[in-house]
């Protein structure tokens, strides 16, 4: 089996037509408004990346690694994004990724942040 990183894995989906799924599979994952705390350097990752801690209102504050290092530190910070905030934790080089920040691929592979609506707050179900 062929592990691939998610910019490999949009770019596949491009090119192919990919499983369906049932709705309620969708439904499961928790879609959540969280603002970003923390960005700290994670030089311990294969491809450049960020350890980040978003606060998900009554979810809680959770971590993650992202590759969005294209986007400077002070800018992510304070800011809302979108995250899937109920899949087991997973280990990224020793750390605990524990929620999966979502976005879009542009054309050079770069994840684009979703940003939420204007008006949405921490702890927001996106559905």
């Amino acid at each position: 089996m062929t592990t691939m990183t998610a910019t490999e894995s949009a770019a596949n989906r491009d090119e192919q037509t990919t499983e369906k799924i049932d709705a309620g599979q969708f439904f499961q994952c928790e879609l959540r408004v969280g603002r970003v705390i923390e960005v700290e350097d994670f030089p311990e990752a294969r491809k450049p990346a960020y350890k980040v801690a978003v606060d998900f209102g009554p979810a809680g504050v959770l971590r993650t690694s992202a590759q969005v290092t294209h986007y400077d530190r002070d800018v992510l910070k304070g800011r809302l994004v979108v995250g899937v905030v109920n899949l087991k934790p997973k280990r990224i080089a020793g750390f605990r990724s524990e929620f999966l920040l979502l976005g879009s691929f542009d054309a050079e592979g770069r994840a684009q942040l979703l940003t939420p609506a204007q008006g949405a707050t921490p702890g927001d179900l996106v559905g």
